[in-house]
């Protein structure tokens, strides 16, 4: 009897009812994640407790904001209406549709973080883009029929459970004075979350897992979308534009006699003649060092380039500047630091930007872009074509060449059976070529064509041997070629597999191989020197002995004294320089981090600890904002 009086006392009360749901959803997923994660949160009891009920106003916050509509709608419903029997049914189909996304979201969550380790962050505000390449991945890669059938199933016993309820809302009769004095109550609700719950609140901890547990996935989706480009003077910690403005001249060599600020132009010279040999770089998705038997792997799952490592020069201690792959791309194409938000790839008017392609087309290269996907995906086309390269994506093969496609493009023995007709044709109307390959076999649903490899489809470990076996492939039909003496062979990984740990930026998931080949012109050792994705593209044009006017972030990593070893590495928000085993990051609200030997103890330390690398951090990061914002490092095409 008190219930029935509860739930038909006021028509709000199908509000508190799907609340109620809605907490109690969330709940059990954060104590599934805890569970799955339990092994990395090595916390104590009070702040897992604490991460509860940092995760409890997350939800209560969404859900504020998720109210709105329903309370205006329910606030200006005539009585006589709300109580027909149309209304009912329109009302339970609606609960019910509510009830079935609630479950789908907390069920894409837990794929979500199942693959990154995270809430939904800007990379599902970019999925949601493109929907043709993720729908088909996720239906490449999971029993979809199977999981929405179990969503239904389960959204149809909680509606039975509810029914009863619901229906009594329906009893309520409440003047229009009442209904406005419980709306403006109801929406006071969003008002106080935005003014209270930050975008950052949930990072309280140190362990990044037990913070992520704080957060609601579906805030977070759209707390991304609203700053997936972060304005750097507004967020991070800002120093003197002078200063560093030296401080960044000097790490790059670049004396500028007129004292512009960040004026980073130099003249690259070196001695001896200029060589004209052809450039492939391939950007492999997803390699992570630590697939690698030279890396300590025990998979045996790379045969092929644990042996031709061994043929040329392979860069022990070289690391992703970020964990998307166009953060890779950008790298490698523009050699600057990454900017916080949204990668440059990805960003109107990123044209006519001085880039590895700009040097070689002013030396009469034929660059292009080659992509075993649709080169729409990630702004990929775009960028490459507005800054001078062809481009040959997966819309550009015949019938005859797409023997095999996945979501995500077609495998990489097909790109890379194209690269070398690409390079045949150039060899033929002598025209030093550079191609910038990005293969796609190494991306989940981690399928490729039968009959290459001793694994099965759909696992990480297939498509790692299957790369392999597929890059073998290819260099072996290159030598057979007349150009492959005068071509130097690039081969780096755009970003590791995953990025998630309890730290925040986890050093070590960054560790990715860069290998250069070409037996006539480039040695066969290691070089274990600390450096990042920023330097390919000045190490590569050191072997072709070109000068140039450069605007690089990066250093030809042959030149590089030991100890003048660094590496770039980010997350969308946190931006960080690893040297001499330490740590800086910088992340919004001004914070700096400072952490003692990141790939080890990860202990975290004063600032002060480390001023100078603070003040070299804060260099490279405010200078390349600097640069972007001010459109210096743009040519006149």
């Amino acid at each position: 009897m008190g219930a029935n009086a509860l739930f038909s006392k006021s028509r709000f009360t199908i509000v508190l009812l799907f609340l109620l749901i809605n907490l109690s959803t969330f709940a059990l997923l954060r104590v599934a994640l805890l569970v799955k994660q339990l092994a990395d949160i090595d916390s104590p009891v009070y702040q897992i407790a604490l991460a509860f009920v940092i995760g409890f106003v997350h939800d209560l916050a969404f859900f504020s904001y998720l109210l709105i509509p329903f309370v205006l709608y329910l606030l200006v419903l005539p009585s006589r209406f709300y109580q027909s029997k149309i209304h009912k049914i329109i009302s339970f189909s609606v609960f019910f549709i509510c009830l079935y996304v609630l479950f789908f979201i907390e069920l894409s969550e837990w794929t979500f973080w199942d693959e990154f380790g995270v809430r939904f962050n800007f990379i599902a505000v970019d999925y949601l883009i493109y929907t043709h390449e993720v729908v088909s991945n996720i239906i490449e890669s999971y029993p979809l029929g199977w999981l929405l059938s179990a969503i239904l199933v389960v959204t149809v016993l909680c509606f039975l459970s509810v029914r009863k309820a619901l229906s009594r809302t329906f009893n309520a009769d409440e003047p229009f004075l009442s209904r406005l004095k419980i709306s403006g109550a109801l929406l006071l609700l969003p008002v106080i979350s935005y003014a209270v719950v930050g975008s950052t609140w949930y990072q309280f901890s140190t362990n990044t897992y037990l913070n992520e547990l704080a957060a609601n996935g579906p805030y977070q989706f759209f707390s991304a979308f609203r700053n997936n480009e972060l304005d750097y003077r507004h967020f991070y910690k800002v120093g003197d534009d002078q200063q560093l403005s030296s401080v960044i001249k000097k790490q790059l060599g670049a004396e500028d006699e007129s004292g512009s600020l960040y004026n980073i132009k130099r003249v690259v010279k070196p001695a001896g003649e200029e060589k004209r040999l052809n450039v492939i770089l391939i950007t492999v998705e997803s390699l992570s060092a630590d697939f690698l038997a030279t890396f300590g792997n025990k998979e045996n799952i790379t045969p092929y380039m644990d042996e031709w490592f061994k043929e040329g020069l392979l860069f022990t201690n070289f690391y992703a500047t970020g964990t998307r792959t166009i953060r890779g791309l950008e790298s490698l194409t523009l050699s600057i630091p990454p900017t916080p938000g949204q990668a440059i790839v990805k960003r109107p008017d990123n044209g006519n930007l001085f880039s590895f392609g700009r040097v070689l087309q002013q030396k009469g290269y034929d660059t292009a872009f080659l992509y075993g996907g649709r080169g729409y995906f990630d702004n990929m086309n775009a960028f490459y074509s507005g800054n001078g390269y062809r481009i040959v994506d997966q819309t550009d093969f015949t019938e005859e060449e797409m023997t095999f496609s996945n979501a995500w493009g077609v495998s990489d023995d097909i790109i890379f059976n194209r690269t070398l007709k690409e390079a045949d044709k150039d060899f033929q109307n002598n025209k030093p070529f550079f191609f910038q390959i990005m293969t796609t076999s190494n991306h989940r649903p981690y399928t490729y064509p039968d009959g290459k490899i001793d694994l099965p489809q759909g696992s990480r470990q297939g498509a790692v041997k299957y790369t392999d076996f597929a890059i073998h492939q290819f260099i072996e039909q290159a030598k057979a070629k007349p150009w492959f003496d005068n071509t130097v062979f690039v081969m780096v990984a755009d970003h590791c597999a995953g990025s998630a740990r309890k730290t925040e930026l986890p050093v070590d998931k960054y560790h990715i191989p860069l290998f250069i080949y070409s037996p006539k012109h480039v040695p066969a050792v290691r070089n274990d020197t600390v450096s990042s994705q920023i330097d390919v593209a000045p190490t590569v044009l050191g072997f072709l002995n070109i000068s140039y006017e450069s605007q690089f972030y990066g250093h030809d990593i042959m030149r590089m004294r030991k100890e003048e070893g660094r590496a770039l590495v980010s997350n969308y928000q946190k931006l960080g320089l690893f040297k001499d085993n330490k740590l800086v990051y910088l992340s919004p609200q001004q914070k700096v981090d400072v952490v003692d030997d990141p790939l080890g103890a990860h202990k975290p330390l004063d600032m002060s600890a480390a001023d100078s690398l603070v003040t070299e951090n804060m260099a490279y990061y405010q200078s390349a904002d600097y640069i972007w914002a001010h459109r210096l490092s743009r040519y006149q095409p």
